[in-house]
């Protein structure tokens, strides 16, 4: 088998840009190593930038997003129970988050695929990457018992922070920078109508505390919690007494309570690999970087890689040209590290730490509240949580 560009992983960074290298006559082949039905069902991110957003309609892929998607033009934050409102759009210029699970993206995204004919191979074991460093790279894996071999221009690796790509790069070339926080977010999900119409992220002396939603009638909360709690411990029950004393007694009397249908434990790190392209492989998404979900930049971060990538490779095959694969790396971590200096100051001014003092907490409270009374701060805010141009190529 042979094609032009191998894409290794199917989750949304290896689908939009096989998606993306289609719509340029540009062949690809997917990898996975999973079924269709366990990579659209993992629950993840759920706010979606503009970039990504408008990526989407460009693809022909917004038709539900534009029915079903809840477009925010705002977000909340909550001191100690006292809420107050940033108007995102107002700041930004008319820019807007979409409230959109990841799940449904999968959906969009492979429902197309099967429609124009994306190549995508399944249940994928063994996956090795090969001569990386040459003209003629290559991928094996086994499927049904039987040894596969796929020659290629390109390998990019979308496969995650556990997939073989990064790996792939030696030693001595790959440097790593990562950030691990002590402690984790405890996630539900309950068919119950939302507290409020926008996100509310709540500092409160417990602890922090995020109010979501999937939909109208789903919602999605979480509370900070400890890495080492059992889940066995926190009944619904005492989940929502929580809840509602983070958020504060205004908003917690309004919050609908009912049988959570998933409920888990989540640690958050930062995580940067450096560089992202080594001869002829290029890293995207999780695969090069992770981001605590506190800034709601994951998935988003994805989008933003490929969609520079595809920009790169389309300029290497219409015009002959290697500034846009040469110049990818730099330009992806450009805006990598933008984001991760974002969600980890917003989940350093949300998050109670087991090292906090006195002096510590009141530091936090002085930055919530100079947010509070500043527009430049609030448009600061702003500007990176609807997410920052992906900048020049």
């Amino acid at each position: 088998m042979r094609t032009q560009i191998a894409i290794i992983g199917a989750g949304p960074a290896g689908m939009f840009l096989a998606h993306l290298l289609h719509r340029q006559g540009i062949d690809a082949v997917v990898i996975e190593r999973r079924d269709r039905g366990y990579v659209e069902g993992r629950v993840r991110a759920g706010v979606l930038e503009q970039v990504t957003t408008d990526l989407m309609r460009r693809l022909g892929l917004a038709g539900r997003l534009d029915r079903e998607g809840l477009v925010h033009g705002g977000t909340n934050l909550s001191l100690d129970g006292r809420l107050f409102h940033i108007d995102m759009a107002a700041l930004t210029g008319g820019a807007t988050v979409t409230v959109y699970g990841q799940q449904e993206v999968m959906r969009d995204l492979f429902d197309a695929a099967e429609t124009l004919g994306l190549s995508i191979v399944w249940n994928a074991s063994d996956v090795a990457l090969h001569d990386l460093d040459g003209a003629r790279p290559s991928v094996s894996w086994t499927s049904d018992g039987r040894g596969q071999r796929l020659d290629c221009d390109y390998v990019v690796g979308c496969d995650g922070y556990h997939g073989v790509s990064r790996g792939a790069i030696p030693a001595d070339v790959i440097k790593t920078f990562e950030r691990v926080y002590p402690f984790g977010w405890l996630g539900i999900l309950a068919d119950v109508p939302p507290v409020d119409h926008e996100l509310i992220y709540a500092n409160h002396e417990r602890g922090f505390a995020l109010a979501s939603m999937r939909s109208v009638t789903r919602s999605r909360y979480y509370v900070q919690c400890a890495l080492d709690d059992d889940i066995a411990d926190w009944s619904d029950d005492r989940f929502w007494d929580e809840l509602c004393l983070r958020l504060g007694p205004e908003v917690g009397a309004k919050v609908t309570r009912g049988p959570s249908f998933e409920k888990a434990i989540a640690p958050l790190r930062s995580f940067v690999t450096e560089p992202m392209r080594w001869g002829r492989l290029f890293l995207a998404g999780d695969a090069a970087h992770i981001v605590p979900p506190t800034g709601a930049k994951g998935m988003n971060l994805a989008v933003s890689d490929v969609t520079m990538l595809a920009e790169a490779l389309i300029e290497k095959y219409t015009d002959r040209s290697d500034a846009g694969i040469d110049g990818y790396s730099a330009r992806a971590l450009a805006r990598v590290w933008k984001a991760e200096r974002f969600s980890w100051w917003f989940t350093s001014i949300t998050h109670r730490f087991p090292t906090m003092d006195g002096f510590d907490r009141r530091i936090q409270v002085a930055e919530l509240e100079y947010i509070r009374g500043s527009e430049a701060a609030q448009r600061s805010l702003a500007e990176n949580y609807v997410g920052l141009p992906l900048g020049a190529a």
